[in-house]
């Protein structure tokens, strides 16, 4: 039997190459976005089998919406044996500006309660079969709080802390929950980012290698591995040095200003 992967956010950046990745690999293809038709017409250039693949509209950040799409794919596609909860949003924000409590709270609605959603209905049939894998998309960056980007930062180490509670709720019943944290990835979001991204890596090598850790069942890997010694070093550093370390250093584009 052919397996199914359940990737959110795949109309571009590391969703899409992921999607790739699986596809080239002979899995089919679970793919969900809200822009169902971009995800469509990278399927028709990339030449996919209309019967290896799917594409479900869904918003992450509304429950009922991401539930529903992991519903219809269960109901047209079966359960996955890998689901990939990747959709994210990264707006920098000041907590002086009242808009920006909104930014925040759409940030973990997306990257938080979303990732969860994403997780919600196939658990059960997971446990059931003894076997599965979910993916929790992190980030270097939560770690250590970056200045001007603390709702991407808190809530990228909510996943961290979430997937390794899940982790340990799901560790006699078969099911992998496996971490990614990303540094710099070459995609359309980082182009944006106005400050130096050291160890930048090209969207495909960073899919080889999640795809790899993902496999394996690794619990935590950080890709490239050099950010996640660059990170360990930035953790031991003491609050004073780590201040003066980022002082200057460019905010995240809040909404206002992308």
């Amino acid at each position: 039997m052919t397996p199914l992967v359940f990737i959110t956010g795949a109309s571009s950046g590391i969703g899409q190459s992921l999607a790739w990745r699986y596809y080239q690999a002979g899995y089919s293809l679970a793919l969900v976005a809200r822009r169902t038709a971009e995800i469509q017409a990278w399927a028709t250039e990339r030449g996919l089998q209309a019967d290896r693949y799917a594409v479900y509209s869904a918003d992450v950040a509304a429950s009922d919406s991401i539930v529903a799409a992991a519903q219809l794919c269960l109901q047209q596609q079966g359960l996955p044996d890998v689901v990939i909860a990747n959709a994210g949003i990264s707006v920098g924000m000041d907590t002086a500006d009242r808009a920006d409590l909104d930014v925040m709270a759409r940030t973990f609605a997306t990257n938080n309660v979303g990732l969860a959603a994403t997780f919600h209905a196939f658990i059960d049939g997971m446990v059931r079969r003894g076997s599965g894998r979910l993916v929790g998309v992190g980030s270097v960056a939560g770690i250590r709080g970056l200045p001007g980007h603390g709702a991407y930062c808190a809530s990228k180490a909510a996943v961290i802390t979430y997937c390794e509670s899940l982790r340990g709720e799901l560790r006699d019943s078969g099911v992998k929950v496996v971490t990614i944290c990303p540094g710099y990835i070459d995609t359309p979001l980082t182009r944006q980012n106005r400050y130096s991204m050291p160890f930048l890596m090209q969207v495909d090598d960073f899919s080889n290698r999640a795809f790899a850790a993902i496999t394996v069942g690794a619990s935590y890997r950080v890709i490239p591995w050099q950010m996640g010694w660059v990170a360990k070093l930035l953790r031991l550093l003491p609050n004073a040095l780590y201040d003066k370390a980022l002082s200057g250093r460019p905010r995240k584009r809040r909404a206002t200003e992308v």
